[in-house]
């Protein structure tokens, strides 16, 4: 009997835990992360595939839950958007992807003002080769200065304003994102 009253309560304590912990595409997917000042939760996380392959997993990280794009993208509040990779990926095919995603969802007004920072972007990931498997690519937005990129906990670069950090939301929320379904998962659909 004092077996069954000790058991019972962690037998539910781990199916609780359990049932917390998102796992997509072999990636387990934190339900919070620490930025900046902030502690943020996880607004949505999907796969990204193209044709067959699945690409990486994506999550969004909010100081609020938010189920619209339009919320999502004029929050001036810190935001992380992390990309848990699912196979080999030459780097520079990657930021070609992002950059024509970019360009799909801004204005030609909007795509000037962050020409500047479109190049830097650019020349962060040329300095990688390939992103493999396994590896974890982290794009946070902290206000006081701008994006920041980091792959497997090691600063990349960052890139200053909220404007560019718009156009990298807009890639996976935009009107025209790189995946529709990823899209409604980012802002918690299912």
């Amino acid at each position: 009997m004092v077996v069954r009253r000790f058991l019972l309560p962690v037998l539910l304590c781990c199916l609780s835990l359990s049932a917390q912990a998102l796992e997509l595409g072999g990636v387990v997917v934190s339900d919070s992360a620490h930025l900046g000042r902030s502690n943020l939760l996880l607004n949505g996380a999907g796969v990204r595939s193209k044709f067959v392959f699945d690409l990486y997993v994506a999550s969004l990280y909010l100081s609020a839950k938010k189920n619209s794009a339009a919320e999502v993208i004029t929050d001036e509040g810190e935001k992380r958007i992390s990309l848990q990779i699912l196979r080999e990926i030459n780097a520079e095919d990657l930021v070609s992807s992002l950059d024509k995603a970019i360009v799909r969802n801004q204005t030609d007004e909007e795509l000037a003002a962050i020409k500047v920072e479109q190049h830097e972007f650019r020349s962060i990931f040329s300095k990688l080769v390939h992103v493999k498997k396994g590896d974890s690519i982290l794009l946070d937005y902290l206000p006081a200065t701008g994006t920041q990129v980091s792959v497997n906990g090691a600063p990349q670069g960052s890139i200053p304003g909220a404007a560019f950090y718009t156009a990298l939301l807009k890639i996976w929320l935009g009107e025209k994102p790189a995946d529709e379904t990823l899209k409604l998962k980012l802002l918690g659909g299912k």
